[in-house]
């Protein structure tokens, strides 16, 4: 199968990619630079394709002869952000139908059972282009993804500085909600499963086995890292306040952290059909281990052999 992987030199996309080849598919990798896709191990081993979602005409050149697309972009910044992810996701779903493609794979946000009105800026985004995909004419298998944990991922690298900078740890009282994360090992393993076998029109929640409270999870995280971190409750404190502490705090852009902070106001765990069915045989990695795995440093996580849990000179973070 001929695989277009959009975002192929973000955080999911350039682990994935290994996965893929493994798989035997022959891979497009699309980004915005040439050059950047150059940098990877997998470079010499897939099309390197430019692409930019805001450009109709890139998007057509990028997804002629190909049987499927992988989409991993997402927007966090700029007050048009929802519009603009909108708006390309309709690109794509558009372009791929004129194409021929016989499948779209969309890696999306867990969402809550709450009304989309009640959803923040970023759940509400991601709920907006996965409902562009399964009303497209492409068949669009959606998975969900909880908080994913992983060296160099976006979540899991806010929790890591902050645990680490922070010797007394507040909780928000509208904090107190369930998570229920997965390894980023996890993630790849169910996005390859599901460009196998026939295309599917539908959405499935993709989370961990363990369902643990924001508390829990930073206390999981403090346990295996050696850190001795207090918790306290705060309450009343406003979402835009501890948002814009934590950027300060952990070094990471305002928009970015404004939109994970918003989402933890939800309980994150799965409420619809589990994407542990697309993979029956795969043994999801327990959390203590993911992080454990996460904190080892440089794994050669972008390629064949290495790690997938661990760092790589690639990741931005």
């Amino acid at each position: 199968m001929r695989t277009l992987v959009t975002g192929a030199t973000g955080y999911i996309g350039s682990r994935l990619i290994p996965e893929l080849l493994a798989d035997g598919h022959e891979v497009s990798a699309g980004g915005r630079s040439v050059e950047r896709l150059g940098e990877f191990a997998w470079a010499a081993d897939v099309d390197k394709v430019e692409l930019d979602v805001g450009d109709e005409q890139s998007i057509a050149r990028a997804v002629r002869d190909v049987d499927a697309v992988v989409y991993l972009i997402h927007s966090m910044d700029g007050e048009d952000f929802v519009e603009r992810d909108r708006k390309a996701a309709q690109d794509v779903s558009t372009a791929c139908a004129a194409a021929g493609v016989q499948r779209i794979v969309y890696l999306s946000g867990l969402i809550p059972p709450e009304p989309p009105g009640d959803l923040s800026d970023h759940l509400a985004s991601r709920l907006q282009v996965e409902q562009v995909f399964l009303e497209g004419p492409t068949p669009a298998t959606v998975l969900r993804a909880a908080m994913v944990i992983g060296a160099g991922s976006t979540s899991f690298e806010l929790m890591r500085r902050m645990s680490e900078r922070v010797p007394i740890v507040p909780i928000p009282s509208w904090m107190r909600r369930d998570l229920q994360p997965v390894a980023v090992e996890d993630v790849t393993a169910v996005i390859a499963a599901a460009l196998r076998g026939t295309p599917r029109n539908q959405h499935f929640d993709l989370a961990g086995d363990e369902v643990l409270s924001y508390r829990e999870l930073l206390r999981l995280f403090a346990d295996v890292a050696g850190l001795h971190r207090p918790q306290f409750v705060v309450p009343w404190v406003p979402e835009r306040v501890v948002s814009e502490i934590v950027a300060l705090v952990a070094g990471m852009p305002r928009p970015t952290v404004n939109a994970l902070v918003e989402s933890l106001s939800h309980d994150l765990v799965v409420t619809q059909d589990s994407a542990q069915q697309l993979v029956p045989d795969h043994h999801f990695t327990p959390m203590r281990e993911a992080i454990e795995r996460s904190l080892q440093g440089l794994s050669d996580a972008t390629t064949t052999h290495g790690d997938v849990q661990g760092e790589a000179v690639s990741d931005e973070l």
